[in-house]
């Protein structure tokens, strides 16, 4: 693995993963697109891990960060999703979080399709999607952000957020697009990891979130800092980013374990 990673950090895909691009989850055009990512078949009930693109909610595609983390999971038997999502200034908020919403509906509809298991979902993000990532895990069926889907259910196992966007310190911390805007009760288990040379979103942010989330939540908040890592340390194959996707299958099997099982299953 780490003279693949020397040798081609940007070569991402793998033999035993399949990619089934462009399926359609909303009326958005190119904008409501997805991709799916599953190993080879046979194996029933995998986790579903949904991942949300950066580029400040102005810009970005899916399929761009976080694919040594997909393509792994993927290989490892589970059903991974890159969304695309609608971005300013076309929209405004909340309209990128319903969006991921509408992301978390198709994805318990339509796991079994794959060998997933609708109740097992994890979200994802890097920067402006570990943002998103944030807000949906502290969103949970919240009505505001489904409209006509309200009774859809949008909850998550977990969230996993990379080099995210919190808000700032003060006047936006009130911001329903802030994460620092919620008190973190009930919110799911969140793994959290940051760089501590980020110039683009400074750690500060990253430590107050998860001081906070850890302040308000019943659930486990595990922070991670990367020493010397800058913004955007998952856009390619690392030894450092290998470690963290080791972390974060550590996290995902210890939530699994620890998740009582929801009835019917």
């Amino acid at each position: 693995m780490s003279g693949r990673i020397l040798l081609a950090p940007f070569l991402m895909r793998r033999p035993d993963v399949t990619r089934i691009a462009n399926l359609s989850y909303g009326d958005a055009g190119r904008k409501n697109l997805l991709d799916v990512h599953h190993g080879r078949p046979g194996t029933a009930n995998k986790p579903v891990l949904i991942h949300l693109h950066g580029g400040a909610l102005f810009t970005g595609r899916k399929n761009r960060e976080s694919l040594p983390l997909v393509y792994r999971l993927a290989s490892q038997g589970w059903v991974c999703i890159s969304a695309n999502y609608r971005l300013r200034p076309a929209v405004t908020f909340p309209d990128h979080l319903i969006d991921v919403k509408k992301v978390i509906a198709w994805a318990r509809e339509h796991a079994r399709d794959y060998g997933a298991d609708p109740s097992v979902v994890f979200v994802a993000g890097s920067s402006s999607g570990g943002q998103l990532a944030a807000l949906a895990a502290l969103t949970g069926n919240d009505p505001r952000y489904q409209p006509g889907f309200e009774h859809a259910d949008t909850s998550v196992n977990a969230a996993i957020c990379l080099h995210g966007y919190y808000g700032q310190p003060g006047s936006q911390e009130t911001e329903p697009f802030s994460p620092l805007a919620y008190p973190g009760a009930g919110a799911p288990p969140l793994f959290i990891a940051h760089g501590d040379r980020d110039s683009l979103i400074p750690v500060d942010t990253a430590r107050l979130f998860a001081e906070r989330m850890r302040g308000g939540s019943a659930g486990p908040v595990v922070y991670t800092e990367l020493p010397g890592a800058q913004h955007g340390f998952d856009r390619f194959h690392s030894i450092r980013f290998e470690r963290v996707v080791d972390a974060v299958q550590d996290f995902a099997a210890w939530v699994r374990l620890r998740e009582p099982l929801r009835p019917g299953k």
